[in-house]
């Protein structure tokens, strides 16, 4: 939605059932049900191209007809890792496709006067360094929980990190591009700007709230 030029390391995902997807989900008469439906469906769509680069290692196999050379995903299981509580949302879409991978969360929630994010929980596998680890959130606004969240992962000794959200702002794609630039950024949409208070702008409201019935 925006024509500026994007970081090397932000892509994104154009689409046609991405971006169908995403104008139902961004309409203020959705309901919540359908909301949640179309976050497991828009994530699942995405972790395509986010999964792209995972390495693979060759396997022998045995068809009903023969034996044959076979490529599976190599190394340990990947993680997601929601940023809490909006994050949750894009979980069961992706682990729909990996359904082996492990679960770990960040608990972040953003201060509504500075607009900084304040962590509560982190709680990851200890094997970070032999996973590749997906980093979930809807939303991208200000930036400040994603590079946050990417920071702490990495002292806990993340080295593979993707991060995929629905609707980045082109402040917050820049701030995590600039803090994080080795890690692939993943979206479906960049969005025009963020208003006074922090919110994307068109956007589609609070996801979390959106997506748990709350307000």
């Amino acid at each position: 939605m925006v024509t500026t030029p994007t970081p090397p390391s932000f892509t994104v995902i154009e689409h046609p059932l991405i971006q169908h997807k995403l104008s139902i989900l961004r309409d203020q008469g959705t309901p919540t049900k359908v909301f949640k439906e179309l976050v497991d469906e828009i994530a699942m769509l995405m972790a395509f191209e986010a999964t792209r680069t995972l390495p693979l290692e060759a396997v022998t196999i045995q068809t009903p007809l023969e034996s044959m050379e076979a490529r599976r995903l190599s190394g340990h299981e990947p993680v997601l890792v929601p940023i809490l509580r909006a994050g949750l949302g894009m979980v069961d879409g992706i682990r729909a496709l990996m359904p082996s991978a492990r679960v770990g969360h960040i608990g972040l929630y953003r201060n509504h006067d500075t607009l900084e994010p304040v962590e509560y929980y982190f709680k990851v596998p200890p094997d970070l360094a032999q996973r590749d680890v997906f980093v979930l959130d809807p939303m991208l606004a200000t930036g400040g929980s994603a590079v946050d969240a990417l920071t702490q992962l990495k002292k806990a000794g993340a080295r593979r990190l993707r991060f995929m959200c629905l609707v980045a702002a082109p402040e917050g794609a820049a701030r995590l591009c600039d803090a994080h630039p080795d890690v692939p950024v993943f979206a479906a949409a960049l969005d025009r700007e963020l208003n006074a208070n922090g919110y994307i702008l068109p956007g589609l409201g609070d996801a979390g709230d959106r997506l748990f019935g709350t307000k």
